[in-house]
């Protein structure tokens, strides 16, 4: 006899009940990269029902290092359909919109606005689209955990889930504070980050023909853990786990 309870592990762990939320709950990801296609992935495997991925990017070479689809046999591919599809061959009873742009601020403030999701992943590792996300999740009252620099860091012991305003040691994290402040927003944004010190002399700078000035080396495993807290962050935000009474 064919058995598919698949989620039989995560139902031992969590509950019947906290499944259920899971399966019930609308997920935004914007950005498929090292962090974004993790956290895509960890998310589907706990039975996230719905979920809407975007991002307008293809797979070049260099992902290899750290994104998950990123594969010989899928450079030049658009990042969002290949992901799309392997979310799909993990569970194919999920509800799942593929975006395969960039989106453009009136874009995201009208995707946030009208599809009213649980939770937001950002995952986007530009400055200015990642505002524009944040402060779309804020102005709805959408609940968002975002991804700040995994670039140029090492330790795995160092990254943690907190408040924006407490982070410390990332510049990335500056900068987003930096920008909150020019547009006079102090809300409270939970952010993964890490606090180890950052290896400047990885940074390589660029002629800016892929919208970004310069980059920091990374690791592999880095971008991978920054993507499995940004998923913990948002079954936590789901789900009654922090209830479940634990055996004597």
């Amino acid at each position: 006899m064919e058995y598919n309870n698949w989620l039989e592990r995560t139902e031992l762990l969590i509950g019947d009940e906290n499944v259920d939320k899971l399966k019930n709950s609308k997920i935004l990801i914007v950005g498929l990269g090292g962090v974004g296609s993790f956290a895509a992935e960890f998310l589907v495997r706990a039975g996230v029902g719905s979920l809407t991925i975007a991002d307008g990017d293809r797979f070049d070479p260099t992902n290899k290092n750290r994104q998950l689809s990123a594969l010989d046999s899928t450079i030049g591919e658009p990042k969002a359909s290949i992901v799309g599809k392997r979310l799909k061959d993990i569970n194919k009873d999920i509800q799942l919109e593929i975006i395969d742009k960039f989106l453009e601020p009136e874009e995201t403030n009208s995707i946030v606005r009208n599809e009213k999701f649980d939770y937001i992943v950002d995952c986007i590792d530009s400055i200015t689209p990642k505002i524009n996300l944040i402060k779309a999740a804020i102005f709805t009252k959408t609940k968002i955990v975002s991804s700040m620099g995994a670039g140029g860091k090492l330790d795995p012991a160092k990254i943690k889930t907190a408040s924006i305003w407490k982070t410390r040691q990332c510049n990335f994290a500056r900068q987003i504070k930096k920008r909150l402040k020019k547009d006079d927003i102090y809300k409270n944004v939970r952010v993964v980050y890490s606090y180890d010190e950052l290896k400047k002399d990885s940074l390589k700078l660029t002629d800016g023909s892929n919208y970004k000035k310069s980059f920091y080396g990374t690791i592999s495993y880095m971008p991978a853990l920054f993507g499995l807290h940004c998923a913990a962050e948002v079954i936590r935000g789901i789900t009654d786990i922090y209830s479940i009474k634990k055996p004597n």
